[in-house]
């Protein structure tokens, strides 16, 4: 097992009703900038709520932060946190307000060009330099709610970029289930095979000695497995809700990831597409996902045989049988939530998406990715390619 650190300082406040405790978790006395997305905490009761239960504190509304959040519109909040002098920041939403805060929790006190944050990917630590921020979530997928981590897109330049550190992570967060039962189907399946992959990242690598890692990282793919394609049905259903909630925190709150190696390369390569065509993030990840597992099938095929095993119950007589009926299971599985594994399904004029990935990343130097640095801009155009 690798060294490790497991730092995380967030105060999970879960279940049924928990919004009533704003006015207990806010400090006193604090200015709160209230930042949510397109509106929808309007119609499903979410904002009156929040508001009702931070009667007395003063509040400034910032709406607008959009799905894949823009720095250009993030820049707006930082103007008016400097200029109205606030010291606590609300996100009320799912993982693009909450990165969307974390980046303005950053930003407001940096010195400098701000795009500089996401461009060389500052790692803030200092808890003097940011602007403490809680969040009230919405819609379970990212993981944002309990880590430090934000992805971020600067739209002038079509770039989705990533910032954290120590200091960026939540001093709150509430997340009650029975919020995503008014969340449209294509939200629901989107968060389920976002937090999957979440999993997949940091477990999908190769044999190693970190038995109860692997075994927290397959129970979060079996729940998610059993309750996802029925939550989306069923969003109601607390049983549901609550396990597919609690499943998408784990699968991203730094635990899974503790001394063991990870990839992140299908997050890489799938913001791309993202950026470029405005795809669905979880839908790049189902897109790029099983691509990859195939075009890096020598280095992942023995961790890819072992979930097979423990996750999906596969037999086979060979290491390389059970490797490719996994990658097999897991494309159903992403059909079955509702997504469409290829490029062309989901955007148009695409011939060009390799050079310009490859490109980018060339420019980036990001010539070697992966848990073994072996992921080459020739895997990756192999990979990019395969997913046309």
């Amino acid at each position: 097992m690798l060294n490790f650190e497991l730092y995380n300082p967030v105060n999970y406040v879960f279940g049924k009703g928990q919004t009533e405790k704003l006015a207990t978790l806010v400090p006193k006395d604090a200015k709160v900038l209230l930042a949510y997305g397109g509106g929808s905490i309007f119609k499903n009761g979410v904002h009156e709520a929040v508001t009702s239960a931070l009667k007395g504190f003063e509040i400034v509304e910032f709406g607008g932060i959009e799905p894949n959040p823009r720095f250009e519109t993030l820049m707006k909040a930082v103007q008016i946190i400097r200029e109205q002098k606030i010291d606590f920041i609300l996100a009320v939403g799912g993982g693009s307000v909450i990165d969307g805060v974390k980046f303005i929790s950053a930003a407001v006190k940096f010195d400098g060009d701000a795009a500089d944050i996401l461009r060389t990917r500052i790692l803030f630590t200092d808890l003097s330099q940011v602007i403490p921020f809680g969040t009230v979530l919405t819609l379970p997928a990212t993981g944002s709610e309990m880590n430090s981590g934000a992805v971020v897109t600067i739209e002038a330049t079509h770039e989705k970029l990533t910032l954290g550190g120590s200091a960026l992570f939540p001093k709150f967060s509430i997340v009650d289930p029975t919020v995503i039962t008014s969340l449209p189907k294509r939200q629901l399946q989107n968060g389920v095979v976002d937090a999957f992959t979440h999993v997949m990242e940091q477990y999908l690598t190769y044999p190693h000695d970190a038995l109860l890692q692997d075994r927290f990282a397959e129970s979060i793919l079996k729940t998610l497995i059993e309750v996802g394609p029925s939550v989306v049905e069923n969003p109601s259903d607390y049983k549901l809700a609550s396990n597919f909630v609690w499943s998408a925190t784990m699968a991203l709150n730094g635990l899974i990831q503790k001394g063991v190696p990870s990839d992140w390369a299908t997050h890489m390569i799938g913001h791309e597409l993202t950026a470029l065509y405005e795809i669905d993030h979880a839908r790049t990840l189902a897109i790029i996902g099983p691509n990859l597992y195939k075009v890096m099938f020598e280095t992942k095929k023995d961790k890819l045989a072992q979930y097979g095993e423990r996750v999906w119950n596969i037999t086979g007589n060979s290491v390389e049988e059970k490797a490719e009926k996994a990658i097999e299971k897991t494309i159903e599985f992403f059909h079955t939530m509702g997504m469409k594994t290829k490029i062309s399904e989901n955007a148009e004029n695409i011939e060009k998406t390799a050079d310009f990935i490859v490109n980018r990343f060339e420019e980036r130097g990001w010539k070697a990715m992966g848990e073994k640095q072996n992921i080459t801009l020739e895997k990756v155009r192999e990979i990019v390619e395969m997913s046309y």
